[in-house]
């Protein structure tokens, strides 16, 4: 006996994914989700084979990749082996950046930080009366959350 494969709308399935009907279209037209069926009416259903596909392009869109790498990284899905190592320097290259991105925000938050320890002290010393900090004694201070 077959088991019947569950499918999903496109309205299902941008709703599930947070995003707008379009943008599974344009997924679908620049080839990164691929033998979308279709009713007799001509309107989309998805697969489960395209929910995990789409899991994977949200995951790598968050983590920055472009349309073209992730073009480039399906591309070499039917032959894994034979691309090992252009899939290796595509998703080696995605770390470095996104490690240089967490370097950045954590240099980011840590001048938050200090600005918001700064600006407090001098709201704390103009109601007090006191003189008014000297931000050199921030500028390289360390803050916990």
């Amino acid at each position: 006996m077959a088991v019947e494969e569950t499918t999903y709308t496109i309205r299902e399935v941008a709703r599930r994914f947070h995003m707008q009907p379009s943008t599974l279209r344009y997924y679908e037209d620049s080839g990164l989700l691929t033998n979308v069926g279709r009713t007799e009416t001509g309107q989309r259903l998805y697969r489960d084979c395209h929910i995990n596909r789409l899991r994977t392009i949200c995951c790598f869109k968050h983590a920055g990749m472009s349309i073209e790498e992730l073009k480039r990284f399906f591309s070499f899905e039917s032959d894994e082996e034979g691309h090992i190592d252009e899939i290796m320097t595509l998703l080696e290259a995605r770390r470095a950046a996104i490690e240089e991105q967490e370097r950045l925000l954590a240099e980011a938050h840590a001048h938050i930080l200090r600005k918001l320890h700064y600006y407090g002290d001098i709201r704390s010393a103009a109601a007090a009366g006191e003189p008014r900090p000297d931000w050199a004694d921030y500028r390289h201070a360390v803050f916990e959350d």
